[in-house]
């Protein structure tokens, strides 16, 4: 399976040089002593970073480790001052995250649509010598060199932007459900780490819409670099709301350790994910046998009751339970943007 989502990048930026000043006397007919005319030199191009709500991935990027902007143009006789570089605007996707390679500084969030970040700025253009006439220095032979445009190692790192974000197991179920409330096509198939890459997909609820991540399947030991999920953690940070996704068994022993071994990774990254809102969600119930000595709504009320969070029973197959699961999440989103504002 490709893996097409490209969440971090390390590139070299290098802003335009200015513009050298120019040294040029005037030459007329009738004047043969003319004076000073040597133009300015141009501005360099900035390099400048701008968000696009309608890109996924820093793909863009993948071939693209050089990224240069235009220089200034020379200045010329007659007063004539060089043209600016033409500045690099490189769209990049809404939620990146730009960082000093070298030191590690965050320069910037770009968590805004056309929000821009000036990465590396141009040269100043130098100065012709008509500016550097004086009373006693009528004929000047000398001009500024331009000084050169800004150079860096700039890293970028993608964070999805999204109202709720899909945790829990490879195989929970996460593929499926948003597959099936949304309009994205997650690739889906039955062995473990199905996802590699997180997908976004709109929900629409009486008119209210929403974003819905569906994070890659974690393991015990993704906080410290197993598996697939380490690399996307940091997606959970910005979404809302969390739906943990349980797969419901007989066994309510097994179903209670996946969801703490989920937790404590959770934790492991950040403490700020387990304060987050989270829902747990008991997926998968249409394969219950009927004569199960356990039920959906005592596992319910014990996890309800244990850990003191809302909790809801679903099938993506039949779609049992998705209703009353998206009014809810419609619901809480409404508060949570109000809470914003």
């Amino acid at each position: 399976m490709k893996n097409s989502f490209y969440d971090e990048v390390t590139i070299y930026v290098k802003a335009g040089d200015g513009g050298n000043g120019c040294v040029s006397f005037r030459r007329e007919k009738y004047i043969p002593k003319g004076g000073p005319d040597g133009g300015d030199g141009g501005k360099g191009g900035d390099v400048i970073l701008k968000a696009d709500r309608n890109l996924l991935t820093l793909i863009d990027f993948k071939y693209r480790k050089l990224c240069k902007a235009k220089r200034g143009q020379h200045g010329k006789g007659k007063d004539r001052h060089g043209k600016g570089g033409e500045d690099l605007v490189m769209p990049v996707p809404l939620g990146t995250l730009v960082y000093d390679a070298n030191t590690g500084l965050l320069l910037a969030d770009l968590n805004e649509d056309e929000a821009e970040f000036t990465v590396a700025k141009g040269g100043i253009g130098g100065r012709g010598n008509a500016r550097f006439k004086t009373s006693i220095n009528q004929a000047p032979r000398y001009a500024d060199e331009g000084k050169p445009g800004e150079e860096k190692d700039i890293k970028l790192e993608l964070k999805l932007l999204a109202d709720v974000g899909l945790v829990g197991y490879p195989n929970a179920g996460k593929s499926t459900l948003i597959s099936v409330i949304s309009n994205a096509k997650p690739e889906i198939a039955d062995y473990p780490f199905t996802t590699l890459n997180p997908h976004l997909g709109v929900v629409t609820v009486d008119f209210v819409s929403f974003v819905v991540a569906d994070i890659p399947g974690l393991i015990k030991g993704a906080a410290d670099g197993k598996g697939l999920g380490f690399s996307f953690l940091k997606h959970i940070e910005r979404t809302g709301i969390i739906l943990h996704l349980v797969e419901f068994n007989s066994d309510i022993d097994l179903m209670e350790k996946s969801y703490l071994d989920i937790r404590e990774e959770l934790e492991s990254y950040s403490k700020l994910l387990i304060e987050k809102n989270e829902v747990i969600i008991l997926s998968k119930t249409d394969v219950v046998e009927n004569d199960s000595e356990i039920n959906v709504l005592q596992v319910e009320k014990y996890f309800r009751d244990k850990y003191s969070r809302d909790v809801f029973s679903i099938s993506s197959v039949t779609r049992s339970g998705l209703d009353k699961l998206l009014y809810f999440l419609k619901k809480t989103i409404i508060n949570i943007r109000n809470e914003e504002l």
